[in-house]
Formats: C-alpha cells, sequence, structure tokens
C-alpha cells in the first residue's frame, strides 16, 4: 500500500540524516529522478533538517544575528516544502488522469499530497518520541510518560496508513476525485505583502 511504501522511504531519509546529525550535511537523493520514491525521500529530508531548524532557533542563548538568518532558512524551507506537496500532487494527478469521475464522487478534504506531509512528519515524531523512551539518562517518569505518547502516534499512524490508502482507492475507482489549489502565499509575493512591495 502506498503510505507503507511511503513511511519507509521516509525512514531512510531520518536515519540517513541522523548518521551526521547536522543541518548543513550535503543531500544526496539514492532514488532515480523519474520515481516518486525521488519525491518522498527529498520530501522529508526537508521536513527532517527544518525539524532540527526549530530546535535550534529555540535556544534562549542563541545570538540574534543568527537567529536571524535561521529564520530565513526556515521561511525557505517552508517554501520548499510546500513546492515538494505540489510535485507529489502532480505524481497522483497524472497517475488518476484517466480515471472516470463517478456522478456521486466527491472531493477530500485535503489532496493525497498533504495527507503524505502529515505522515512524513508523523515519521519525525515517531522517532524524536522513541528516542525518548531509548533514554538512559532520563527519570523513569520520563520515559513513561514518553512511552504513553509513543503509543498515541503509533496509533496515529496506522489511523493514517488507513486513511490515505482508503482515499486513493476512492479517488482510482472515481469515488473521490483530485482538485489541487496551488499555493497563494503572499507573505513571499513583492506585489502582495505590503512591506516588500514599499521596498520596490
Amino acid at each position: 500500500m502506498f503510505s507503507e511504501f511511503a513511511f519507509k522511504i521516509f525512514n531512510e531519509s531520518i536515519d540517513k540524516y541522523h548518521i551526521e546529525d547536522n543541518v548543513d550535511q550535503v543531500f544526496t537523493n539514492p532514488y532515480p529522478k523519474d520515481d516518486i520514491a525521488h519525491l518522498l525521500y527529498r520530501k522529508n529530508w526537508i521536513d527532517t533538517v527544518q525539524w532540527h531548524y526549530e530546535d535550534i532557533i529555540r535556544d534562549p542563548n542563541i545570538d540574534p544575528v543568527a537567529a536571524l538568518k535561521l529564520k530565513r532558512k526556515i521561511d525557505a524551507s517552508n517554501q520548499d516544502r510546500t513546492d515538494l506537496v505540489e510535485y507529489i500532487d502532480s505524481y497522483f494527478l497524472n497517475k488518476y488522469q484517466s480515471v472516470t469521475k463517478a456522478e456521486e464522487a466527491t472531493i477530500n478534504t485535503e489532496s493525497p499530497a498533504w495527507a503524505i506531509d502529515r505522515l512524513s512528519i508523523l515519521a519525525l515524531k515517531i522517532y524524536h518520541m522513541q528516542e525518548e523512551v531509548n533514554r538512559t539518562d532520563a527519570s523513569p517518569e520520563h520515559i513513561e510518560k514518553c512511552q504513553a505518547k509513543l503509543n498515541i502516534l503509533l496509533e496515529q499512524r496506522k489511523d493514517l496508513f488507513t486513511a490515505i490508502n482508503q482515499l486513493l482507492a476512492d479517488i482510482e475507482s472515481g469515488k473521490k476525485y483530485m482538485k489541487v489549489y496551488k499555493q497563494m502565499k503572499m507573505y513571499n509575493d513583492d506585489e502582495l505583502n505590503p512591506v516588500l512591495r514599499k521596498k520596490n
């Protein structure tokens, strides 16, 4: 099933990142560009690096100049993340373009790629909560709390697997149809962000 396949790719990306565990490390994609795995791996790598950006920027002693520089990196990462979601949706739009939509077909609240985006973030939550459970320097109370949270995350993974697979099956059978709205972010646009517009 697609969600299990995607989760496996996400874990490969997370494991590879944590060999060096460095936000500045060189990225290499092990999958060919025409393979959906290529997009999934890249998507999760962006999420993984940003996860660690978010940790770093919360350092109360961070230098303000470094914090601003990092904020710009987070902004760029968010844009890359959104772009990858759209690429993944384009893959599904192309895959299901010949499906005949049933007369009573309905649209889903989110596109397949945005659901997969949530699965990528969930993979990171599970990885890092498992790290907390495995800590040898934490109190038994901390371990117990984190294990309870991990159990919930694993249940959420099961539900998300089911929901994504069902959505794709419904699109493939014509019970649901895809309608993708491209990003309309305003704060990056020189014409739509009033602060940027003043500087032109």
